[in-house]
């Protein structure tokens, strides 16, 4: 591990760096999930960072640089159990988040996705309908800053970099550009509605998606909003009087949206039936490689079979170990048997899918735009509806009970979220690993790494959050301040979701729509593809119903851009523009990472901001919308500039 030859890759200083950056990434990941819902992917900030930060140690290869990064970006990534753990403060089942109950079943989660992986990266990374872009864009600046002769790349990237930083300054930190536009026509009680980001990291995915995903994305927002949310609020009561905009966006959080969870999560299934052979290929090639090993290439060399069921073995254990202690403090010793295995067994079956799916689409849109809540809320529903099962069994029988098998299932649904979690981010790592020839098991080992360093973090990170502001649906504590109280929109969600299978109360029919509408894209997808004339990935589609309207379009944007820039130019700018975007996706990710460790320090959340309290936002968002036509333009410009082939 010591020394810097050119072929250094896993080093002592690497590993303590990773750790350090991991610090940063979870600790803004958590304050960012649980005050607005969303966190910032971290792989390229990572990358980035690390970089710098070797370069003043003396310098290091691109190996070593890019296992830094794979560290940090697993570890800031994990923290996404946000979603799941403050439910149950919202439950009343903690009053706090006790370390090694929070942080041994987060890292032991996040194992089990790191080991899911290993078999998936054989089979994703060698697709070429995912295109990965973050890990491209990841590998690109890697590449860039290893080589000191591509000076045009290094230039694109910079430019591309600091152009969206400034744009990203300017509007969430400064607040004097919009972000967005929304535009809405309404005609009685039914509005149609057309709205768009200004985001630059968004159109630099969206370039790097590509026309295919990008339009089926764009295809999901506009059925939804000109289609779907028109005819609901024409058949459907309005019973508290809302404004027909606002009854709109109620019926796409509460009722649209759960459309595209059911289309997610059958064209999740199909994903993992589709690559149900070559998964198990993998599976057995690695269960059988033994003396060829040592003859493997370096870049084909994952854990061996034998740390695999190490690991493996240590997980479950632990994992099965904190879901029996979970569960004996509330019901007897056999129930509590009962209810850790129905647990684990959720964790490896449910995990395995989840971590299937979670990948798949982090390779067709990138992480950052992963639905992967949507998955959350799948597993969330599984999981629930097995402990309905048990309870009709006459196990967990009463109010007590109850409440146990929800504060159960969210707690079971952390390993769940932590497994998912590294499966949407890790695989993004793999494909830039093998872009710039590192050894997976190496990778694989510092995923390993930056699941314990990041579970580390997350429970003081959550108790200093919990008890500086509270959350929305908390039991109030003592000090604490309701208007500055942390919104935990993912938590309350899933809360919502577990009490209401329980209850009775969950609306099976948007999920049904959106599972019968996949089975038909799957139809259409297939004879698209069979007949040559391109695609229509499903899972794209229902990404597109899931996410706000702004992020699918700007993603199509940066997609249909692309292509015609390209086609334009017979792809003589595809570098250039390849790291353009990449440039863009650096710049906002940094920034962002900046900007909420600033919220995080100042406990205020635009503690720059110019804009006046109460001034109408019509003029910033026209400034936005200027601001990003500019940068849409000279997007293409950089690009045409490149003779033609």
């Amino acid at each position: 591990m010591a020394g810097h030859s050119p072929r250094a890759e896993l080093t002592w200083r690497g590993i303590v760096i990773g750790a350090l950056i991991t610090v940063v990434f979870t600790a803004s990941n958590v304050y960012l999930g649980l005050r607005v819902g969303l966190t910032i992917a971290t792989s390229i900030p990572a990358a980035v960072i690390s970089m710098a930060v070797l370069r003043l140690m003396g310098g290091g290869t691109i190996l070593e640089n890019n296992l830094v990064q794979t560290q940090a970006s697993a570890a800031g990534t994990l923290a996404c159990v946000f979603a799941s753990l403050p439910a149950l403060v919202m439950a009343g089942v903690w009053q706090h988040f006790p370390f090694i109950m929070t942080a041994a079943l987060t890292a032991a989660g996040g194992m089990t996705g790191v080991l899911f992986t290993i078999p998936l990266r054989r089979v994703m990374l060698a697709d070429p309908v995912l295109p990965f872009p973050e890990g491209v864009a990841a590998a690109e600046i890697l590449r860039a800053g290893a080589a000191a002769e591509d000076r045009g790349g290094i230039r694109a990237l910079l430019n591309g970099g600091m152009l969206a930083a400034a744009l990203t300054f300017a509007s969430t930190g400064l607040r004097v550009l919009g972000d967005g536009m929304t535009a809405t026509a309404v005609w009685g009680m039914s509005a149609f509605r057309f709205s768009a980001g200004f985001s630059p990291a968004l159109l630099g995915a969206g370039y790097l998606v590509g026309l295919e995903g990008g339009i089926a994305m764009l295809l999901g927002a506009i059925l939804t909003w000109e289609v779907v949310i028109p005819v609901m609020a024409h058949v459907q009561p309005n019973p508290t009087g809302l404004p027909a905009g606002a009854f709109a966006t109620s019926l796409w959080k509460d009722r649209a949206r759960f459309i595209g969870v059911g289309l997610i999560g059958i064209a999740a299934i199909w994903t993992v039936v589709r690559m149900g052979r070559p998964l198990l290929d993998s599976v057995r090639a690695l269960l059988d490689r033994t003396q060829d090993a040592d003859n493997a290439a370096p870049t084909e060399t994952d854990l061996s079979p034998r740390a695999m069921r190490m690991v493996a073995g240590g997980a479950l254990l632990v994992i099965g170990s904190l879901f029996f202690v979970f569960a004996h403090a509330s019901v007897g010793a056999l129930p509590a048997l009962a209810a850790t295995g129905a647990g684990l067994a959720c964790c490896v079956g449910v995990g395995l899918f989840v971590a299937a799916a979670c990948g798949y689409m982090a390779g067709l849109v990138g992480s950052s735009s992963s639905p992967i809540s949507g998955v959350i809320i799948l597993a969330a529903m599984g999981l629930s509806c097995v402990f309905v099962v048990l309870r009709a069994l006459g196990l967990f029988a009463g109010t007590e009970g109850l409440q146990f098998a929800i504060g159960f299932c969210l707690y079971a649904l952390t390993a769940i979220t932590a497994s998912a979690a590294i499966a949407n981010d890790n695989l993004q790592d793999l494909k830039t690993g093998r872009m710039v020839g590192a050894t997976p098991w190496k990778q694989e080992a510092v995923l390993l790494i930056g699941c314990v360093t990041g579970a580390v973090i997350i429970p003081p990170v959550l108790n200093v959050l919990y008890q500086t502001y509270g959350f929305v649906g908390a039991m109030p504590h003592a000090g604490m301040d309701a208007t500055r109280a942390l919104a935990a929109p993912q938590p309350a969600l899933l809360l919502l979701i577990t009490s209401g299978i329980f209850l009775h109360q969950l609306d099976w029919n948007m999920l049904l729509a959106g599972m019968g509408a996949g089975c038909a894209l799957i139809g259409v997808d297939a004879c698209l593809r069979r007949t040559g004339r391109g695609a229509l990935p499903p899972l794209a589609v229902g990404v597109g119903i899931y996410l706000p309207m702004s992020v699918s379009v700007t993603l199509a944007i940066g997609a249909i851009l692309g292509h015609v820039v390209t086609r334009l130019n017979g792809g003589a700018g595809r570098h250039q523009g390849t790291m353009i975007a990449s440039g863009l996706i650096v710049g906002e990710s940094l920034m962002g990472v900046m900007l909420a460790s600033l919220s995080a320090l100042s406990g205020r959340d635009s503690p720059l901001s110019l804009l006046p309290p109460g001034m109408d936002a019509t003029a910033t968002s026209i400034a936005g919308l200027a601001a990003f036509c500019v940068l849409c333009i000279w997007f293409c410009a950089m690009q045409l500039r490149q003779p033609r082939r």
